[in-house]
């Protein structure tokens, strides 16, 4: 499998992961498990929708929550450096005969809507409404003590060519997994683009799908004290995987889903990746300390679900390798 340089002259400036929408059944079940239990901000809602942000935040939302019949997600979403990059943005997809549009977003200015190879629906936008950033407020400090949305995970039927669709727009391999052999092929991917181990990963599955959404806590305490909040508020049997520490990114992490089960990874304790001459780290599909370098191992759920991208049917993968499991 060839790995190859991310474009160091993109068509356009993406400068990190902004936000995500979630379709949700239940808006005031889902604002107790975001608001009372992990302790996000809302920074507006009305009786169809709850934006959140997390203490660092300045802009908007971070997560939006929409009321609807079924759960899914409608879209993920990418802050630009300029409004001339949306506009070169526009262009590019065009040009590769994806879908464009731009269509009016509650808080946010011009935004870019199109999809990847596979359907998955991404936008871009460089404007979004401010709100005040809680850092120095610690008062506003709660439960997880949320800092700011880190990255976006998902599911592709080919990591390969998820991988070279996003080398080209510039995001940086920092870490991969491959099968062994004579023809290793890849089966996971994370990259970048802000400077730290990822901005966007691509697992090997049914897909696409998202996986989860990676934030980012101060501290592994953090992680560890919202287990005791979410088992004194009824969310427990939430609690999907950890606390424990990953291999790759070397995070300390806590995996839990919502109640239409989105999966939210809580996260911090990775590492700096800005110097352009960072080799990227391979991991073996058979090494059992690439999922958790500590702690148990991830169950089957975490290899085969997720969440459905709106209108997007999934493809089954096109490499069948399967990675250690419990039991």
């Amino acid at each position: 499998m060839p790995i190859r340089k991310a474009n160091p002259e993109p068509p356009f400036n993406i400068i990190r992961a902004s936000h995500v929408a979630f379709d949700v059944s239940d808006l005031d079940r889902s604002r107790a498990f975001y608001v009372d239990c992990l302790g996000y901000l809302i920074s507006d809602a009305d009786s169809n929708a709850i934006y959140l942000r997390a203490v660092e935040e300045r802009n908007h939302h971070s997560i939006v929550l929409l009321k609807a019949d079924n759960a899914a997600v409608p879209v993920i979403g990418f802050k630009v450096s300029s409004e001339e990059d949306l506009d070169r943005a526009a262009f590019w997809f065009a040009h590769k005969e994806y879908p464009t549009s731009f269509p009016e977003r509650p808080y946010q200015g011009r935004t870019l809507c199109t999809c990847d190879m596979f359907g998955m629906p991404l936008e871009f936008y460089y404007r979004m409404d401010q709100r005040n950033c809680m850092l120095r407020n610690y008062a506003e400090y709660k439960c997880a003590r949320i800092q700011r949305i880190d990255h976006i995970n998902c599911f592709t039927p080919d990591v390969q060519a998820s991988f070279d669709f996003c080398s080209e727009l510039g995001f940086w391999l920092t870490e991969y997994t491959e099968t062994d052999g004579g023809n290793s092929q890849l089966w996971a991917v994370w990259m970048h683009r802000k400077g730290n181990v990822h901005e966007l990963a691509f697992t090997n599955g049914r897909g696409p799908r998202l996986h989860h959404i990676g934030v980012w806590t101060a501290s592994a305490l953090d992680i560890l004290y919202i287990c005791d909040v979410m088992d004194s508020s009824g969310f427990v049997a939430n609690m999907e995987r950890g606390p424990g520490r990953h291999g790759i990114s070397n995070a300390f992490f806590l995996c839990v889903r919502d109640p239409d089960n989105h999966r939210v990874e809580l996260f911090t304790s990775d590492y700096l990746t800005v110097d352009p001459d960072h080799e990227p780290l391979r991991w073996s599909l058979r090494d059992p300390q690439r999922q958790t370098l500590w702690g148990h191992q991830a169950p089957a759920s975490w290899f085969e679900e997720g969440s459905f991208f709106s209108d997007v049917r999934p493809r089954q993968p096109v490499l069948q390798e399967q990675p250690i499991v419990a039991r």
